[in-house]
């Protein structure tokens, strides 16, 4: 579990450490000047002042803002730093950078099959951040590494779960197409659970790329294109029969003109021809009549 660790003040170690060197410059003079025995007295109180000139200098570290410091004591975890500025640790501390940052991670483009089977092309981009630092330097081997290939598992994952659009499950409640918001949640979720032992949390992730796979993407285009036709074409006829429908029920009310079934089914499907075609119509005056 993570430990706040809090630091002396690591200018007046420098001050300290500044002065001590100053003090065995002035002793280590001293003693070479005269000859009697505060020589060696003088001497040694200026190797002293040196050791702990260093003593001092090794315990002083600069912490940004944003970053921390593991510190271990002969490989027993003590605690973080991660006050910032200059600081003073017990000089005997080894200690670890970690940045407390938030980072992106662009993943890249991954070739997976599919709820359908379908192979696809999907990317997402995340944004990360370390919140546990013990976790981050001591339950895994490197947590950046770790969160790009449990960041890489998650995408294909959450890619095998659910099709690609409706066209290839048409009960699909989620697509990955069209689950938009709902999607990026389900992945920021698992996210987190894979990466809560490397003391990691997720802040964001979206997917950013997705796409049919080369070579199935020329035939998805004229199912999708053929889908859309028909689709138009339904909306079209079902309109024109509305029309078709709506102009014998006018005629017949306004009684402009009589029309037995035979008629009736003629200009059925003279109508249907004009507002089902793609083509503009192009009128026949006939001179006699509907049965010459």
């Amino acid at each position: 579990m993570e430990k706040t660790l809090k630091p002396m003040s690591g200018y007046l170690a420098l001050i300290l450490a500044i002065v001590s060197i100053i003090a065995a410059i002035f002793c280590f003079a001293m003693g070479v000047g005269k000859g009697d025995d505060s020589n060696s007295t003088l001497i040694f109180l200026a190797v002293f002042l040196i050791i702990l000139a260093i003593f001092l200098f090794k315990g002083i570290m600069v912490v940004n803002p944003n970053h921390s410091r593991v510190c271990t004591f002969f490989g027993k975890y003590v605690g973080t730093v991660k006050d910032n500025g200059l600081l003073w640790v017990n000089p005997f501390y080894v200690s670890y950078k970690i940045t407390l940052r938030s980072q992106n991670l662009n993943g890249q483009q991954l070739k997976v099959n599919d709820k359908m089977g379908n192979p696809i092309e999907i990317a997402a981009v995340i944004v990360w951040q370390v919140s546990d630092t013990y976790k981050a330097a001591f339950e895994v081997m490197d947590f950046q590494q770790y969160v790009g290939i449990q960041s890489e598992a998650a995408v294909r994952h959450l890619a095998s779960s659910y099709p690609y659009d409706q066209m290839e499950d048409q009960h699909a409640d989620i697509t990955l197409r069209d689950g938009g918001d709902k999607v990026n949640e389900m992945l920021e979720k698992e996210l987190n659970e894979r990466l809560a032992p490397a003391g990691i949390i997720i802040k964001e992730a979206r997917i950013s790329h997705l796409a049919y796979a080369p070579e199935i993407a020329g035939a998805m285009l004229q199912r999708q294109q053929a889908t859309a036709i028909v689709a138009a074409r339904f909306k079209i006829v079902e309109g024109a029969v509305g029309m078709v429908e709506l102009a014998l029920e006018m005629l017949s009310k306004k009684d402009i003109v009589y029309l037995d079934e035979e008629k009736k089914a003629t200009m059925v499907s003279n109508l249907m021809v004009v507002l089902c075609g793609e083509k503009a119509a192009t009128p026949v005056l006939n001179t006699g009549t509907l049965y010459n």
